[in-house]
């Protein structure tokens, strides 16, 4: 048996808290995965949000732990990690999280999360205390997978025209309205797998930090089990404001693109998962909506709403380590 270094309240209160901060990703990230397949009419909102909550869950089956390993082991010294230094990170990221729903801006929880973790361990050690090369790969795929996203919702738009260039209108239309439950289950998935890993990988942290595990410990099956269900239950109450920003503002879909950009987006973050990258649902499918909407005409992407997005993304490391390095000298008074 493990001897605990803080009490067990203080222990259980900072789990509930990354369970808490889980099921937040999940309410603002549920728009990642159904707007598309509620803006364009082929699901009710209530039948969407239900179906990528069960398929956030279902991703328990498919992915390997490599995600919750690089937010665990490889973003910050795991040597600084104290209590301290998680309540900072999730404060940091909790308090950004809330500020970008509230105004309907769809920002991401994974970036938020690692700038919540950058400035609690800059308080506490400086510097020294992170670790380059897991943040030089999540900073990286900060640009690559809007980009990629981008890429493959492009192309997605392209063999599909191609494919389809003699189809009617409404035949297109009926066919895909039946696809795009296949690439909407698929993109629920991908978020599943990739988001509900990053929280993993902070109460991995604090389970080794708190000595209730050893570092070489493998993550005990209650904290994945639990972190599926937090995100699969966020993401079934929703994040309704945030809908109507990807499903409608950048660019109208019609259910071919829908599918055309979750497919693309899908595709994406099972490469990044699988590389064990922490990356942002949010990004990617703002790529890929913006490739397919640019595929017809340049014109059809609106282009201001898009400028306000990459701003919010700019700026979600910095001020979520600001409010974290707040939040990591707070809990050094209270804690």
């Amino acid at each position: 048996m493990h001897t605990l270094n803080i009490s067990i309240y203080v222990l259980a209160s900072l789990i509930i808290m990354a369970l808490l901060f889980d099921f937040m990703n999940g309410f603002h990230d549920a728009a990642n995965a159904i707007a598309t397949v509620v803006s364009t009419g082929v699901l009710k909102p209530h039948q969407a949000v239900a179906m990528a909550a069960f398929f956030n869950f279902i991703a328990i089956m498919v992915f390997h732990l490599k995600v919750a390993t690089t937010v665990g082991k490889g973003t910050i010294d795991p040597s600084v990690v104290d209590h301290y230094v998680v309540f900072g990170a999730l404060m940091g990221a909790i308090a950004w999280n809330l500020l970008t729903w509230y105004y309907g801006i769809p920002s991401s929880s994974s970036h938020a999360l690692i700038g919540g973790l950058v400035g609690a361990a800059v308080a506490k050690s400086g510097t020294d205390s992170l670790i380059a090369g897991g943040l030089i790969k999540t900073i990286t795929f900060i640009v690559l997978s809007p980009l990629l996203g981008f890429l493959f919702g492009s192309l997605m738009m392209l063999i599909v025209s191609w494919l389809f260039v003699r189809s009617t209108p409404q035949r297109v239309d009926k066919w895909f309205r039946r696809m795009q439950l296949v690439s909407a289950s698929m993109y629920s998935l991908g978020h599943g797998g990739n988001d509900a890993q990053k929280t993993m990988g902070i109460i991995w942290m604090l389970l080794i930090s708190a000595g209730a595990l050893a570092p070489g410990d493998d993550l005990p099956i209650w904290v994945i089990v639990s972190c599926y269900i937090a995100i699969g239950m966020g993401t079934l109450f929703g994040g309704w404001r945030i809908v109507k920003t990807m499903g409608q503002k950048i660019t109208k879909l019609k259910p071919v693109g829908g599918f055309c950009a979750e497919t693309g987006g899908a595709i994406t973050l099972f490469m990044a998962t699988a590389l064990g990258v922490p990356v942002s649902t949010t990004h990617t499918i703002t790529g890929a909506i913006v490739g397919v909407g640019s595929s017809r005409k340049m014109s059809a992407v609106r282009w201001g709403v898009a400028g306000n997005i990459v701003w919010a993304w700019i700026f979600t490391i910095p001020a979520s380590a600001f409010v974290a390095a707040i939040a990591w000298w707070i809990g050094r008074q209270i804690l």
